[in-house]
């Protein structure tokens, strides 16, 4: 049995529902903007750290009539730590918990960085719940092209969200095609991350590929990638796009955040797709 809180206040458009869903035990904090009735809702699922906020510039881009579900995952933004870490599998079980409770038989599915991995994983559990996927800045998990040890060194801790002088420093390596006041409007949304939420989210990752299984994801696929990320090396979404039966890859000439620094340019592309 679901509880929904009682909306939160929030600067969202007001047919937006913010608050909270019981899914399996977990408090989700959940944003729901239900849409044109009868349309296949798209779930947007972030990347590691991020809070369902950082996906503001890409709503203003979307159909306003396109229902749309964000939520935190447990641990990072405004859905409570778990007691244990949970699997890739135990998050696309979730998501697949939340759209019971709004009431989705079906959804589209996008999947920003670390959120690809939950994307993937969800088109695999519930390939009929899944009616197209679009996988942006993201990989395969632990067997993938790794980024230079530098970056990734810099993606094992939090402190770009919690230390705008570290984002400042350090992060001009990890979000080179992004100019540096693109990427404070982007983390301006930030909520702070906790180490243990974060810490969670790198071993579900760590602990999980997709590589071997691709070929099983039969839904059409857009695979969305910036020419200059270097969190996610280019031929990352090459080895996707071959592997996946009806994946399409779009290159574009921004970094890693380029779905929220470009929305208006790759929003057009997440719509076509869509529609198509």
């Amino acid at each position: 049995m679901s509880a929904l809180s009682v909306p939160e206040p929030a600067s969202a458009p007001r047919d937006e529902w913010i608050g909270h869903v019981v899914v399996a035990g977990h408090r989700l904090h959940v944003a729901h903007r239900p849409g044109a009735p009868a349309r296949v809702p798209l779930v947007l699922v972030n990347g590691i750290g991020a809070s369902l906020e950082l996906f503001e510039p890409l709503m203003g881009a979307l159909d306003p009539d396109r229902p749309v579900v964000r939520f935190d995952v447990p641990g990072i933004g405004g859905s409570p730590l778990p007691w244990v870490p949970l699997p890739m599998a135990g998050l696309a079980a979730l998501l697949s918990g939340l759209l019971d409770e709004l009431g989705y038989a079906r959804a589209d599915v996008l999947g920003l960085s670390w959120g690809g991995g939950i994307a993937q994983q969800f088109a695999l559990q519930h390939p009929d719940r899944t009616a197209r996927l679009a996988l942006v800045s993201t990989g395969t998990g632990a067997m993938m092209v790794p980024a230079r040890f530098s970056v990734l060194a810099k993606m094992l801790t939090p402190r770009r969200y919690n230390d705008r002088a570290y984002r400042r420093e350090e992060g001009a390596e990890i979000y080179q095609g992004e100019s540096q006041a693109d990427v404070d409007a982007v983390f301006s949304r930030a909520h702070p991350v906790k180490f243990r939420g974060y810490l969670f989210q790198l071993m579900a990752l760590m602990s999980w590929t997709s590589l071997p299984v691709l070929p099983f994801i039969g839904v059409p696929t857009l695979v969305l990638a910036g020419r200059r990320d270097p969190v996610i090396p280019i031929v990352n979404a090459h080895i996707m796009g071959s592997l996946m039966p009806r994946a399409t890859v779009h290159l574009h000439h921004g970094g890693h955040l380029g779905l929220l620094t470009r929305p208006d340019e790759l929003g057009r592309v997440l719509e076509d797709f869509l529609d198509n």
